[in-house]
C-alpha cells in the first residue's frame, strides 16, 4: 500500500511539472543606424520559467554578458510578464554599429538554475538571434513646405519635393514615394535623385511624405518631408433633430497637417460661447486625427438645443463649423391630434353659445294679449 502511495506521488509530480520550452524565439534582423529593434521570447513550462537576456559581440560567441533594463545609456528596455507562459520583449533604440552581435534569450524553471556550481548549459535553454547594424545611407531631402490658404478662384502654385541618395554602402535598387505611410502609385524609379511634384496643392495634399530607397543587401532607407497646411472642415452634420431623452451625434471632418486639436463650444447668447465638457456626465467627445465627434446622451429639451461649434486648430491655423441641434418634446407626435381636438372643442362651445343666444323666450299656450 505504501508503495502505491509513493508511486502515485511520483506520477503526480511528473504529470504536473513540465520542463521549459520555447513557444516563440527571437528572429535575426538587419537594421540601420538610428533605427530600433525588438526581440520577442515566449516560453512555457511548469512552474513558469524565468527569462533572461544575454549579449555577445560578433565573433565573440564565448563571451556573453547579461543585459539589464536601462543599459547602454537607457537605450535598452526589457519588459517581462509571467503568467501561464513567460513572455519577454527586448528593445534597443537609436542603434549604433556597436549594437551588432548575438542576442540570446535564456529560460529555465530548474530549481538549480541560479546555483553557480551548476553548468548553465544544462539548467538553461537558449535561443539566439543575430542583429546586424549597417551604416544608414545619407539622403539629402528638401525642407518642409507650408501651403498658403487657398484663395477663391485661385490655385496654389505647384511644389516639388526632392530627395538625393548621396552615400550608400550597398547597391541601390530603386526609389519610391509614400504619403502618411502608404505608397504613392507610379512613383517607383531606378533613380538616386528623385522628385515628386504636387500640382495645385490643397489642404488635403498636406501630410508626411517619405522618399524610400531599396537596396540589394540592406534594409530600406528613407527621409521624411512634411507638407503642412491649416485645417479645412470638409464634412460636418449641419443639423440634428431629436426627441428629448434620445441621444444625439454631431461630427466634424477635416483635412490639413499636422492633425488638429479639436474643441467643441455651445452658443449661449449673441457672440458668447461656452466650452462643451462632461461635467454633467452626458457629453462625450471622441477625437482621432482629422475626425471629431460629440455624443450627447439623454437630451434635455431645456438646456441642450442650440448651436454647437467644432474647432480644428494646428500650428498653421484653424477652422470652425456650426451644427444646429433641435430637441422636440415627447408630446410632439400628439400635437396634430391635440390641435384638432382643441378646434373641435372650441367649435362645439361656439355652437352651444350661439344656439343658446338665438333661442327666443318661450310663450305659454293659450295666453295671448
Amino acid at each position: 500500500m505504501l508503495a502505491v502511495v509513493v508511486l502515485g506521488n511520483v506520477m503526480l509530480q511528473y504529470v504536473s511539472s513540465q520542463n521549459a520550452g520555447f513557444v516563440k524565439s527571437p528572429m535575426s534582423e538587419t537594421k540601420l543606424t538610428g533605427d530600433t529593434f525588438e526581440l520577442y521570447c515566449d516560453v512555457v513550462g511548469n512552474p513558469t520559467p524565468e527569462i533572461q537576456w544575454w549579449y555577445a559581440e560578433i565573433n565573440r560567441a564565448d563571451a556573453f554578458k547579461q543585459l539589464w533594463d536601462g543599459a547602454r545609456k537607457r537605450r535598452v528596455s526589457i519588459n517581462t510578464a509571467y503568467g501561464t507562459n513567460g513572455v519577454s520583449v527586448l528593445g534597443i533604440t537609436r542603434l549604433t554599429l556597436e549594437d551588432s552581435g548575438t542576442y540570446e534569450c535564456r529560460a529555465s524553471n530548474d530549481p538549480r538554475r541560479n546555483d553557480l556550481r551548476q553548468n548553465p548549459a544544462i539548467t538553461w535553454i537558449r535561443a539566439q538571434a543575430t542583429i546586424s547594424v549597417l551604416q544608414k545611407p545619407k539622403i539629402n531631402s528638401s525642407d518642409q513646405e507650408v501651403l498658403p490658404p487657398k484663395k477663391p478662384q485661385e490655385d496654389n502654385p505647384p511644389i516639388t519635393l526632392q530627395c538625393n541618395l548621396t552615400n550608400s554602402h550597398n547597391t541601390h535598387r530603386e526609389s519610391f514615394w509614400m504619403k502618411n505611410g502608404e505608397e504613392i502609385p507610379n512613383t517607383r524609379k531606378g533613380l538616386k535623385n528623385t522628385e515628386l511634384i504636387l500640382n495645385k496643392p490643397r489642404a488635403d495634399d498636406a501630410g508626411e511624405y517619405m522618399c524610400v530607397y531599396t537596396f540589394d543587401m540592406a534594409p530600406n532607407a528613407n527621409a521624411s518631408i512634411e507638407v503642412k497646411a491649416a485645417p479645412e472642415i470638409t464634412g460636418h452634420k449641419r443639423s440634428e433633430n431629436k426627441k428629448e431623452g434620445e441621444n444625439a451625434l454631431l461630427y466634424c471632418k477635416s483635412v490639413g497637417y499636422p492633425h488638429p486639436i479639436w474643441t467643441w463650444r455651445k452658443k449661449v447668447s449673441q457672440g458668447s460661447y461656452i466650452d462643451v465638457d462632461n461635467s454633467t456626465g452626458r457629453f462625450f467627445i471622441t477625437n482621432k486625427d482629422n475626425y471629431s465627434e460629440l455624443n450627447i446622451l439623454s437630451l434635455d429639451i431645456s438646456t441642450d438645443p442650440g448651436e454647437y461649434i467644432c474647432n480644428a486648430t494646428n500650428i498653421i491655423g484653424y477652422k470652425e463649423s456650426m451644427s444646429i441641434l433641435r430637441v422636440r418634446s415627447h408630446l410632439a407626435p400628439l400635437w396634430p391630434f391635440l390641435g384638432v381636438l382643441a378646434e373641435i372643442i372650441i367649435l362645439v362651445v361656439i355652437i352651444v353659445v350661439y344656439e343658446k343666444r338665438k333661442r327666443p323666450d318661450e310663450v305659454p299656450d293659450g295666453r295671448q294679449h
